[in-house]
């Protein structure tokens, strides 16, 4: 009985509800199948011309001061082997540290980097068309330079002590390119400077960013300046590396301390420059430092996704904020984290802060004071003025990594706390550089960084002095742009 109504009802369906059932059957049997999806074609990766074919960068547009001390620059375009260094990448890809769910995101769209709304002056806001030399790199072009440096509390001396302290980091390029704290490995020098670093073979990549950033802060890249082939054979074995490191830029023995610097040198670099060599490098760095934040506490230490401290923290922020100067890719994530931790160790509503836990350290507050000022604290803001009067109280000292950051404060601050803070630092540095033998040119006698000098030695302490001496162009002041030029403005 079940098999005729069976068969009756079958007959009985018309021609289309047949063929309608056939067609479904069809489509479940295709969903069923399923396709290996496409492979993707790796990063194409791109070399620079031989050296032989890049004589444009020798070209210069400021005289190096006659009075400065004469010493020996290695020829670096004769043992550089630029055409093998990997300069630009496209297609980048990072691999991820972890699985981490709570991961940043690293492909993001481009956001204001403050939270708050910063300040109309805030030097980021005022890129200009040129290459970023606009807003806050601005004042590192010849002419505003000088302007600047007589504006700003500098002198014909500082200037030249500037100018000596690169000629005496020249010296000590190495072959390939990059620098090494340990100067004992340096064939010009071969310890004829005394308190040379020990740490040459665990990280060149940060001996070679703290060399190359005062030749940017000065405005001298590959593309502009007296040493375009050595500043490109410093950029070369920086790239090199952060590329084979897929973004990390330090070896064995390195930490996040010289990502931090390597990401502000290859930033800063491409912004100044727009060179596209360099795009893929900076974003690769980059990308490595927002993967690398504790995604709890928001911070940096010594390695990826370990609960942070502030001075590794300050170094990475710069990163960051210099990428978004670039026009690099930045996650409003990344700095949110970043500002919970400031949160997390800052003293005094903020005018002071700690380690690793609230607390009102010199160097620390110094950093914690201009990672504020970057992230959209106006200048009004209590805290940042009861901060710089402690600062300014202090004053100068012999640590120059609390003056590095102290002095890059007091000038974003300027007005008479300043003027005070300035004079004194800057004929300290003046008077205590050495001018005798292969030490003309460098700092070290009388200071000291509290991160270990024996370590990191005569090149740490006399990058970090140089800068100081900078300071009047380096960085625009936060909260005085409208005392200055506005001709690349937008």
């Amino acid at each position: 009985m079940a098999s005729d109504i069976s068969t009756q009802t079958a007959t009985s369906l018309p021609a289309f509800a047949m063929s309608m059932l056939l067609h479904v059957v069809v489509l479940l049997a295709l969903a069923l199948i399923v396709s290996e999806p496409p492979s993707l074609d790796p990063p194409r990766l791109i070399t620079v011309p031989p050296a032989a074919q890049i004589e444009e960068f020798v070209e210069t547009f400021e005289a190096v001061p006659t009075d400065s001390p004469e010493v020996d620059i290695p020829d670096i375009a004769e043992t550089v082997l630029i055409p093998e260094t990997v300069t630009e990448m496209e297609d980048v890809a990072v691999e991820s540290l972890a699985d981490d769910l709570n991961a940043a995101p690293l492909d993001v769209e481009l956001t204001d980097f403050s939270l708050d709304a910063a300040p109309s002056s805030d030097f980021l806001q005022q890129i200009g068309a040129i290459g970023g030399e606009a807003g806050g790199l601005g004042g590192r072009r010849a002419g505003e330079r000088e302007r600047l440096v007589l504006a700003g509390g500098g002198s014909k001396q500082s200037e030249q002590a500037v100018e000596s302290g690169l000629k005496w980091i020249l010296a000590h390029q190495l072959p390939d390119g990059g620098w090494t704290f340990d100067l004992t490995q340096c064939p010009s020098c071969q310890g004829q400077c005394s308190h040379s670093g020990t740490d040459g073979r665990a990280d060149r990549s940060a001996a070679t960013a703290m060399a190359l950033l005062p030749f940017l802060g000065r405005g001298y890249t590959h593309r502009e300046g007296p040493y375009q082939l050595q500043v490109e054979a410093g950029l070369n074995y920086l790239a090199s590396v952060t590329v084979r490191g897929k973004g990390k830029a330090y070896g064995p023995g390195g930490t996040l301390y010289t990502q931090g610097l390597v990401g502000i040198v290859l930033s800063e670099a491409y912004a100044m420059t727009q060179d596209p060599r360099l795009a893929g490098p900076a974003q690769l760095a980059l990308n490595y430092i927002m993967e690398s934040q504790d995604p709890v506490g928001g911070g940096w230490r010594y390695q990826p996704r370990q609960p942070g401290d502030t001075s590794v923290v300050g170094w990475q922020l710069m990163a960051l904020k210099s990428g978004y100067m670039a026009n690099l890719q930045v996650s409003p994530l990344t700095v949110k984290k970043a500002e919970a931790f400031l949160e997390s160790v800052q003293s005094e509503d903020g005018a002071t802060y700690g380690y690793t836990s609230p607390g009102s350290g010199p160097g620390t507050s110094a950093v914690g004071l201009l990672c504020r000022m970057y992230l959209g604290w106006k200048k009004d803001h209590p805290s940042l003025q009861r901060g710089v009067e402690i600062l300014g109280n202090r004053g100068p000292t012999a640590n120059l990594y609390y003056d590095y950051y102290a002095t890059q404060v007091m000038h974003h601050f300027e007005g008479d706390a300043w003027v005070e803070w300035n004079a004194e630092m800057r004929d300290r540095l003046i008077t205590t550089q050495a001018t005798a033998g292969h030490e003309a040119g460098s700092w070290y006698e009388g200071f000291e960084t509290g991160h270990g000098p024996e370590v990191a030695g005569r090149l740490y302490i006399t990058s970090l002095a140089t800068m100081i001496l900078e300071v009047y162009y380096r960085h625009l002041p936060i909260y005085g742009q409208a005392s200055v030029t506005t001709e690349f403005e937008e």
